[in-house]
């Protein structure tokens, strides 16, 4: 009975810390993601104005190369940095948190093509790995004060907290999953996103017209387009990769790499005619959920943002990657007989899905972003494109540790074929 009184208690205390420790970040994590929001949402709306703003990209370029170059004594800072904070003892520099803030700006006012999430999940792992220390947390404590934070600035940037808490615990190894960390990291989440709602931050949500009935047909079509994700995850994953290591290899002073992938950007940019490539593109995203896609746009999209990525601009690849999805979806889905819009949402998630390994965590963002109505269908575009996107994944911090074909155990890296 004593045994049993004390296991309470002990189950009650770690309850009320976690609670206690996960709002906390999530009113700091909130804060600062909002803040982000609106700085890229701000200079976004700049760009948009003054056009003119794209020729200063390889100015952008070459002050994101000297400000990490301030900072190479704290070694490597990026995304994988914070995936390895979690699952080893890997430290998270202070420095991680307002160089990656400023730099995604920059690349977001010139027009680099990037996203957000690399920001958030390196703001969050920086804030939550500070707290860990400011609070004494011991080593198992600290992984998961870290992934609370980076459930806090993911929840805050998209405005969804389930799928930002699920794909912290998610992403740093496939196919192990702490549960320990569900109440801190979907407290965090649902604070952060609380707080992102005070500064009147809009949730991503997209309403779409039609969603087919539970059919065979369109069953058997959407395992298509989940493996069809899943080879356009691969190629967009291993441009990413290849096109770093070419620019490295050919250009090894990272100056006149910024300042060169810059140039290429701006040139892409005027022989396409457009500025859908640049920034987010998150207004062409809406349009392929409407059905308005051009078959050349996915293509274009893993161009820009592979030149981006190489040329050292910061910011990530998951909003690419939601660019890159739906536009596919949007035309393909007529060549197999899906409504476009339809077909645009499923490799939305699909594509989504197969770049970060986060099943899970992906149908959950299908039901925050899109809702429950076709859940089914998601369900089915996951579970495909997780399977056959193998080894394959845009971190290459993240570790595959159980195998997607059966249950052994390989303890790989992502890439490592």
């Amino acid at each position: 009975m004593r045994e049993n009184i004390k296991q309470s208690l002990s189950y009650s205390g770690a309850l009320l810390k976690w609670c206690f420790l996960g709002v906390l970040v999530g009113l700091v994590g909130g804060t600062v993601g909002s803040l982000f929001h609106i700085s890229i949402d701000f200079v976004t709306e700049l760009r948009v104005e003054h056009t003119w703003i794209l020729y200063g990209l390889p100015v952008g370029g070459v002050v994101i190369a000297f400000l990490y170059a301030l900072c190479k004594k704290e070694g490597r800072v990026d995304t994988n940095r914070v995936l390895e904070a979690v699952r080893t003892e890997e430290k998270v520099p202070f420095v991680m948190g307002p160089l990656i803030f400023a730099s995604t700006v920059i690349t977001h006012l010139f027009g680099g093509s990037a996203g957000r999430e690399g920001a958030a999940l390196q703001l969050g792992g920086s804030i939550g790995y500070r707290m860990g220390k400011l609070f004494h947390l011991g080593k198992a404590d600290l992984h998961l004060i870290v992934m609370a934070g980076m459930s806090a600035v993911f929840a805050a940037l998209f405005g969804t907290p389930l799928a930002a808490a699920i794909f912290a615990i998610e992403v740093v190894s496939v196919g192990i999953v702490q549960y320990a960390a569900l109440v801190p990291c979907i407290t965090a989440a649902v604070t952060a996103y609380g707080m992102a709602g005070l500064f009147h931050i809009s949730p991503v949500r997209f309403m779409l017209d039609f969603f087919p009935p539970l059919a065979v047909d369109t069953a058997i079509m959407t395992v298509v387009l989940g493996v069809l994700c899943a080879v356009i995850g691969i190629v967009f994953c291993t441009s990413i990769h290849k096109t770093e290591h070419l620019f490295e290899k050919f250009l090894p002073n990272k100056y006149i790499r910024a300042a060169l992938g810059a140039i290429c950007i701006i040139l892409l940019t005027l022989l396409v005619g457009s500025r859908d490539y640049n920034g987010a593109g998150m207004d062409v995203i809406g349009k392929a959920l409407r059905g308005e896609a051009g078959w050349e746009a996915f293509l274009l999209k893993i161009l820009f943002t592979a030149i981006t990525i190489a040329a050292g601009f910061k910011g990530g690849e998951i909003v690419p990657a939601f660019f890159i999805g739906s536009t596919f979806g949007c035309v393909i889905g007529p060549v197999l007989g899906l409504n476009p819009g339809f077909a645009a949402a499923m490799c939305f998630i699909g594509l989504f899905c197969s770049v970060v390994n986060c099943p899970v965590a992906s149908l959950l963002l299908a039901l925050e972003v899109f809702g429950a109505e076709g859940i089914l269908y998601f369900a089915i575009i996951c579970a495909v494109s997780f399977m056959m996107s193998g080894n394959f994944g845009l971190y290459k911090s993240q570790k595959i540790v159980y195998s997607k074909l059966d249950a052994h155990y390989v303890d790989t890296f992502t890439n490592e074929v």
